[in-house]
């Protein structure tokens, strides 16, 4: 590395946080903040509980928020000092790369959560992923997108937990229902709604030969106090049943597994991680209206699709991306042509690129 090399990129640095502190009204948030915070000081705060946890975790939100631009900004700020340093001492180019390095990440992340406008971006994400035919292979890769989203959870500290899940005959799982909660938990996972396809050689056939598999995931918001969806008892079909896990203290011996159908719109929400049934029932009906928020939203947007003059495919039934571990290594987002050849840091949860190109192109949209 050259000065000439430091004074080029921090050019990029100087104009990429000017565009990025453009979009941002500092003061604004700080106020924001400063007024919630003050809310929470007042004494009959929590009268009202449900409305008391919307401001604490709006709140939050934007102290998160604050949190991370004030971080960004301090990004910027070091690089100018190492700039400076590096025109007297030359020793300085190491620190001033990883600096840099650190930069180029946080201005992406930054950029990407600006994009996060929709009202449910904020909301946490229900996963469902159900392995289509063909039988133990689909199973197994239904198992495998599990663990990379459960990964994907784990690195970027979202709270995890499981709703239920239903093991494969042999291998695999026939279908899983969990949760990622945390900053727009739903914002990025709705980037993974779609059909994912495999390609690879069998470690279920004796034969050695190539298989393709496919796996539906579907993302909806858990749905908070702040957002009302009217479901009718008159509309709902109530089953419970014996819970079924991956055996030993996990399954229950009575019946507090649910099953809730709602029957205009044949909509089915199983939960059976909780040992309550009441419980069960009550984690079944929030998912349940998130479905159906989901599907409103699905219905105003092809509404909205009409109009166009032309229509682009973004059904929820499409492949979006491929993962090929045979002959080649690829996995490809087909929705951005966004590629990368290293296959096994993806299944291991590094998928914030398919998801950051999703969204920007989303955006232009």
């Amino acid at each position: 590395m050259q000065i000439s090399d430091v004074k080029s990129m921090m050019v990029e640095v100087i104009d990429s946080s000017k565009n990025i502190m453009d979009m941002i009204d500092l003061e604004s948030l700080k106020e924001e903040i400063s007024k919630l915070d003050q809310k929470t000081f007042d004494e009959a705060f929590w009268d009202d509980t449900n409305k008391a946890k919307v401001i604490v975790k709006e709140l939050q939100k934007k102290k998160n928020k604050l949190h991370t631009i004030e971080a960004y900004i301090g990004i910027v700020e070091e690089l100018k000092v190492l700039e400076e340093f590096i025109l007297l001492e030359e020793d300085m180019f190491d620190e001033f790369s990883m600096q840099y390095n650190a930069f180029k990440i946080a201005d992406e992340s930054l950029s990407i959560s600006l994009l996060l406008s929709d009202e449910n971006d904020s909301l946490n994400s229900v996963i469902e992923i159900h392995p289509g035919a063909g039988g133990t292979e689909s199973q197994d890769w239904a198992e495998m997108l599990f663990r990379m989203y459960k990964r994907y959870g784990e690195v970027n500290n979202y709270e995890f937990e499981i709703l239920d899940y239903q093991n494969g005959e042999e291998a695999g799982i026939k279908s899983v229902t969990f949760c990622l909660r945390g900053d727009n938990s739903y914002g990025y996972m709705k980037a993974e709604n779609g059909v994912h396809r495999l390609v690879r050689i069998s470690p279920f056939d004796s034969g050695g030969r190539r298989h393709t598999s496919f796996a539906s995931v579907n993302v909806y918001p858990e749905i908070d106090d702040s957002i009302e969806i009217e479901i009718l008892d008159k509309d709902l079909k109530i089953d419970t049943y014996r819970s079924s896990g991956a055996g030993g203290q996990s399954v229950n011996t009575t019946d507090s597994a649910v099953r809730i159908t709602h029957l205009p719109t044949k909509t089915v929400v199983t939960v059976q991680n909780e040992r309550s049934q009441i419980k069960n029932r009550d984690k079944a009906l929030q998912i349940l209206k998130g479905k159906l928020y989901q599907l409103e939203l699905q219905r105003k947007q092809e509404e909205l699709s009409s109009y166009k003059t032309s229509s682009v495919s973004n059904s929820f039934g499409s492949q979006i991306r491929s993962y090929v571990m045979h002959p080649y290594s690829m996995v490809k987002d087909h929705r951005t042509n966004v590629e990368t050849g290293n296959v096994s840091k993806v299944m291991d949860g590094d998928i914030h690129m398919f998801i950051n190109a999703y969204l920007k192109a989303n955006a232009k949209e």
